[in-house]
């Protein structure tokens, strides 16, 4: 990696006609490119993309009794749903049956 002697900016490779220089953004060339190594990166196009089927919801389980089926752990998020000067509402979510019911306080 070369710097350039001005600013201490990284060098970069810039082609100028048939010739390969060494170019900083302040203005500075230098021709000395025998201790740059060159190299092309080359993209992955062979990169597998996984599919998830199940509903997967990264939220905090607490203990929370469900009014569905009386199961004792459910998972909570909050939204502010009503003006900022009052609390905001907390949602809950049975972890057994799904079923959504809503605390305010």
């Amino acid at each position: 990696m070369l710097f350039c002697p001005k600013c201490s900016s990284i060098l970069k490779p810039k082609k100028t006609g048939s010739k390969t220089v060494m170019a900083c953004s302040c203005g500075y060339t230098s021709s000395d490119t025998s201790s740059a190594k060159m190299t092309e990166a080359v993209k992955n196009n062979n990169a597998k993309v996984e599919v998830v089927e199940k509903d997967f919801q990264a939220m905090p389980l607490v203990p929370n009794k469900c009014s569905k089926c009386n199961h004792g752990k459910a998972y909570y998020w909050e939204i502010q749903t009503r003006a900022s000067d009052e609390p905001a509402t907390r949602f809950y979510k049975c972890e057994k049956c799904q079923h959504v019911w809503r605390e305010y306080k």
